[in-house]
C-alpha cells in the first residue's frame, strides 16, 4: 500500500529503480490548455547541478549517466493519471549526485495569464516500474495563487540511502529562476 505524504514529510524510497509520475489538471475556464513541464535537477554536495547535462527536461530527456530519463513532454495535461514521468535508476547515478529535484513550471505562464492557483489535482508519486505498485504519493493541495513554478519533491542521499521529501514550494517565476538557483 502506498504511503500518502504531507508537505515536508520524508520517507525512504527503498528501491534502486522506479518511476516518478507527475500529474495535474488545468482549469478549463481559463481558456487555453495548461502546458506544464516537469524538469529534473541532479545536484551535487554544493546544491548545484553537477554539469549542464544533468538538467533533464523536454529538450534533454536523459542524464549522461543514464540514471534519469524524462519520458516526454505532455502539452495539455489531458486525461487521468500521470501527465509526465521520469524514470530513475539509482544504480547508475553519478557518484557526485546527492540530490534530485523535481520541478514543474507552466510554459508561457505570463503570456497566458496562468498560475498554479488555476491548477487542480497536482501530485507527485513514486511507483515500482516493474510491478506498477505505487510506493508513495504526495498531493499538492495548497493554493499557489501567484506561483508559476513549483518544486514538487526531491530525492536526497543521506547515510548511503535515498529518501524522498514532499517539498511543495512554489515561486513566481519560471524555469529560468530554478536554473539560476541550481546553476
Amino acid at each position: 500500500m502506498a504511503i500518502s505524504l504531507e508537505k515536508g514529510q520524508r520517507v525512504n524510497v527503498g528501491l534502486p529503480k522506479f518511476t516518478v509520475g507527475l500529474g495535474w489538471d488545468g482549469n478549463a475556464a481559463v481558456g487555453e490548455d495548461f502546458d506544464l513541464d516537469a524538469s529534473v535537477f541532479i545536484l551535487g554536495e554544493n546544491k548545484k547541478i553537477i554539469a549542464d547535462e544533468y538538467f533533464v527536461f523536454y529538450n534533454n530527456l536523459k542524464s549522461p549517466d543514464g540514471a534519469v530519463e524524462h519520458t516526454g513532454d505532455n502539452l495539455t495535461g489531458e486525461g487521468d493519471g500521470d501527465d509526465e514521468s521520469v524514470k530513475v535508476d539509482l544504480s547508475k547515478i553519478n557518484a557526485a549526485a546527492t540530490e534530485i529535484c523535481f520541478v514543474v513550471t507552466i510554459h508561457q505562464a505570463a503570456a497566458r495569464k496562468q498560475n498554479f492557483g488555476q491548477v487542480r489535482n497536482a501530485f507527485v508519486r513514486i511507483y515500482n516500474q516493474d510491478t506498477n505498485e505505487e510506493i508513495l504519493k504526495y498531493d499538492l493541495d495548497e493554493d499557489f495563487s501567484i506561483e508559476t513554478a513549483v518544486e514538487f519533491g526531491r530525492l536526497y542521499k543521506r547515510g548511503g540511502e535515498w529518501k524522498f521529501e514532499a517539498v511543495g514550494v512554489g515561486l513566481k517565476g519560471g524555469l529560468e529562476d530554478y536554473l539560476s538557483k541550481y546553476n
